[in-house]
């Protein structure tokens, strides 16, 4: 990768010398100024990264010099090293863009912290930014964000299957992005100008997902004043989303299933056949070959239903996504509500980092959310975070004494059940072990 160029501005030349020799082993293209016209001279040639910035020069006031940084390259970072009287100037020059402040006499360890700091914000704005050109021209995968390995096999599986006219099966966890999966398919295949219709199963009654599915003929029950086109005529060409698919009544099955075979539906009331071109992409956080050995799901209309299946990560299985993913929320509800958040103080995104979210991404959205919408600041802190995330603590070595690795096993099953309301899917995945194996280790911790 090209090495980040870093300015120090300074009148002293000491002060200039030390801060070179502290990040000479930072590895960055580093050069030195004693006045501000010839840094910005400079820095129109060829512009700085990042920028160490005295506000005491004996040509011009530090405050010029940051907006004129700001207005010739927005994203460059800036440093302001300033006299102890100066601290009040600095806070205002936070204000208007600087990314922090260090008072004389300076100390080098703070000044390699600040400047790692920075790194980390240049570096996740360049995956951010890389990511977006890797998924240009993939319009249907711009929505789902990541880099890490599990997610750019879940893409390359995508792409296969999304030409291809085949009923696709998505198994995940709750808030794993099912839909978002479902819809990059659509967006991605031939049929991508036709409808895409989405219809949940659950906690509908027989009656109701019949008549939202298949229509119904004027008169055919009481109330029913006018022909209704049902969703999955609708969906004429396209695809038509079924989430939650697990929770269909089984009578509602048998019909679907006699759809996927026969290409045609009648609607409630109706003597006519018609005939359906649609693509059918089922969704479910159940185990399915689960609820067919139950009696809850029917066989065949599994087997008819993954043609491809899709298994969804949890975030737990893609830790290395979340930060790249706090700066998408991060962008997103800044701009939603009209706020100046540009980021996350690295403690409160090592909190972020180490919970186990039950309800993965969309959990993770929802506390970005609430903390863009809470802070008062440009970066959200811990302070900004719920407060069972802010005292979570891994407490395994708590009480006296080194407990053995079947108390920690034993302890860390008994806090993620407690975290899923034991629901013993969500806990299994979570995990990652199969729910025959959780219920053995629930039977011998006597967690039951």
């Amino acid at each position: 990768m090209t090495k980040l160029r870093l300015a120090i501005v300074d009148d002293e030349e000491i002060v200039c010398r030390r801060l070179s020799q502290a990040l000479a082993r930072e590895e960055f293209e580093i050069e030195p100024f004693i006045m501000g016209r010839s840094f910005l001279e400079r820095m129109m040639q060829q512009p700085f990264d990042i920028v160490l910035l005295d506000l005491r020069l004996p040509d011009m006031d530090g405050l010029d010099i940051l907006s004129r940084i700001k207005k010739l390259r927005a994203e460059t970072e800036v440093i302001i090293v300033t006299g102890y009287q100066s601290v009040e100037t600095a806070v205002e020059a936070i204000r208007k863009g600087a990314f922090h402040y260090i008072a004389k006499p300076v100390n080098l360890a703070e000044i390699r912290l600040l400047v790692r700091s920075v790194q980390e914000k240049i570096a996740m704005r360049q995956e951010n930014q890389r990511l977006r050109e890797a998924l240009k021209g993939d319009s249907g995968l711009t929505a789902i964000v990541g880099t890490s390995p599990v997610i750019q096999e879940l893409f390359a599986l995508i792409r296969k299957v999304a030409p291809v006219d085949c009923n696709v099966l998505i198994q995940g966890g709750s808030g794993t992005g099912k839909a978002l999966v479902a819809r990059a398919i659509h967006q991605l295949s031939p049929n991508k100008d036709h409808p895409f219709v989405a219809f949940n199963c659950g906690g509908f009654t027989d009656e109701l997902i019949n008549s939202e599915l298949f229509g119904y003929e004027r008169g055919a029950f009481t109330g029913a004043a006018a022909t209704k086109v049902g969703l999955l005529e609708s969906a004429a060409g396209g695809t038509v989303f079924l989430d939650e698919i697990g929770e269909m009544p089984l009578a509602m099955q048998v019909k679907l299933l006699h759809v996927i075979q026969e290409r045609r539906i009648l609607r409630v009331g109706g003597t006519k056949p018609i005939e359906l071109d649609i693509r059918i992409i089922a969704a479910t956080n159940k185990d399915l070959k689960h609820e067919v050995e139950i009696g809850a799901f029917r066989e065949d209309l599994y087997f008819r239903l993954n043609v491809v299946s899709i298994a969804l990560p949890t975030l737990s299985q893609r830790r290395e996504d979340i930060p790249l993913l706090v700066r998408f929320f991060i962008e997103k509800y800044s701009l939603a509500f009209h706020k100046q958040v540009t980021g996350i103080e690295p403690q409160a995104l090592d909190i972020l980092c180490n919970y186990s979210y039950p309800g993965n991404v969309r959990e993770l959205e929802n506390i970005v959310e609430r903390a863009v919408a809470l802070t008062d600041g440009r970066e959200i802190g811990p302070q900004d975070l719920p407060k069972d995330l802010q005292n979570l603590e891994f407490d395994t070595l708590e009480g006296g004494g080194m407990p053995t690795l079947a108390e920690m096993e034993r302890r860390y099953i008994a806090k993620v059940l407690a975290d899923t309301n034991r629901n013993k899917g969500v806990t299994a995945q979570i995990l990652d072990i199969p729910r025959t194996t959780l219920w053995r280790k629930l039977k011998a911790y006597g967690l039951e």
